[in-house]
Order: C-alpha cells, then sequence, then structure tokens
C-alpha cells in the first residue's frame, strides 16, 4: 500500500448538525422517520431512500447490499426485488432483516429491526408497470446475483429483450416480487459533539411504542 495514503486512525471529524432530545421526538417512530426522511429529500441529498439491508445465509453469515425503498406506512417498508436473488434467498428461510438508512451529510442514522412478508401479486403488478421500461426490461434480463462471464452477455440480452418488448407492455417476470419489513424496533441516531452522540430507540409494545435513550 502507498506510504502516502493517509492514516485511517487519522481521518475524524466533528459531528456539529445539532442534538436530539426526547421533546424533539413524535410518539410514533413511523412519524418521526417520514419528518426526518421529508429533510433528507429537502437538504437534496443523494439517494435518500437508499437503505443498507443487512440478510443472514443458513450458516450465520451476514450479508449486506443497498436497496431503494419504495414505499412505507402503518404496516411497515417495502422494496422489490428478484426473488432468485442471494437476499430474497435468505429471507425465503430467515426472515430477520435490519435496515440501515445512512444520512451522512446530516449526521443522522435510522436503523430498523423486523421481520419480512412477501407482497401480493397484485402490490407487485402495480409497481412493476409504474417503472421506466428499460427498468422493467432489466429485471428480465438480469438473473440477480447468479454468476456471468461478461458485462457483455447481460448487455445482449437487455438489447434481445428491448427487441422483444418493443411493441406492447412488458409482462411480469414470474421471478420478481417485493417485501414488506413489519418492524419491531427503530433507533434514530444523530451525531453531536466530541462523540456524544444522540441515540433513541423505539421498541413495539402490545400498547405501542417504548423509548429509551441509549448512550452513544
Amino acid at each position: 500500500m502507498s506510504d502516502e495514503f493517509t492514516d485511517v486512525a487519522d481521518l475524524r471529524r466533528e459531528y456539529t448538525k445539532g442534538g436530539l432530545r426526547r421533546r424533539d421526538l413524535s410518539d410514533d417512530p413511523l412519524e418521526m422517520f417520514e419528518r426526518w426522511l421529508k429533510q433528507a429529500c429537502e437538504a437534496k441529498l443523494t439517494d435518500p431512500t437508499a437503505m443498507c439491508v443487512a440478510t443472514v445465509d443458513e450458516t450465520g453469515q451476514p450479508y449486506q447490499r443497498i436497496v431503494l425503498l419504495k414505499h412505507f406506512d402503518k404496516d411497515g417498508l417495502i422494496f422489490y426485488t428478484n426473488m432468485g436473488s442471494r437476499k430474497a434467498q435468505h429471507l425465503a428461510k430467515n426472515p430477520k432483516i435490519s435496515v440501515h438508512f445512512p444520512w451522512y451529510s446530516l449526521d443522522r442514522q435510522v436503523c430498523f429491526l423486523g421481520e419480512v412478508e412477501r407482497l401480493s401479486t397484485l402490490e407487485v403488478v402495480k409497481y412493476f408497470h409504474s417503472r421506466p421500461k428499460d427498468s422493467q426490461i432489466a429485471a428480465w434480463a438480469s438473473q440477480q446475483s447468479s454468476r456471468i462471464s461478461a458485462r457483455g452477455i447481460l448487455e445482449g440480452k437487455f438489447l434481445e429483450l428491448k427487441q422483444k418488448f418493443k411493441q406492447g407492455d412488458v409482462p411480469l417476470p414470474s421471478f420478481w416480487g417485493g417485501f414488506r419489513i413489519k418492524f419491531s424496533s427503530v433507533e434514530f441516531w444523530q451525531g453531536g459533539e466530541h462523540r456524544l452522540h444522540d441515540r433513541f430507540l423505539y421498541t413495539r409494545t402490545a400498547d405501542g411504542w417504548d423509548i429509551d435513550r441509549l448512550a452513544p
């Protein structure tokens, strides 16, 4: 490794965007998340709906990847994927999931923990046909997570399918679907000076939500 590269141990900064107090919180974590997401959009963050999804395989090995949040409401958070993908295969055997929103430039993070359920075909069809046509075709072209020998194979398949579906609608692939994350806890993290960050954890109860401050 080059001697000119800065030692990563020396890379640091202060978090000065402001604190988070109990009085700032909503009673419902989804209302709090909606407020923070709106502020992330207003700040023109790149991909404010990008979330890191963590799943675990049959050996207990964790995996992470970035997907886009496509809807949220009181029933949960929704994302879509190829059902033959590695994450979908993991979730078929172990529905537990963690998703993390890393809003670095606002010194904020949000983490949801819960379990997933598959979306209905009606929900998937409705969203699939709202996507740009090239995105619909790309879903057909890519057998997500499968090994390919060269990018040209993928591009060639895309062009072949683009010609095939030149006229008319692109049908929903049988292997494409989505998940709803039924979350049981949500943590909000706001960076603070001197590493005295503010963390609040919402935990679902029979009567609503408990809220606890966590040490940084």
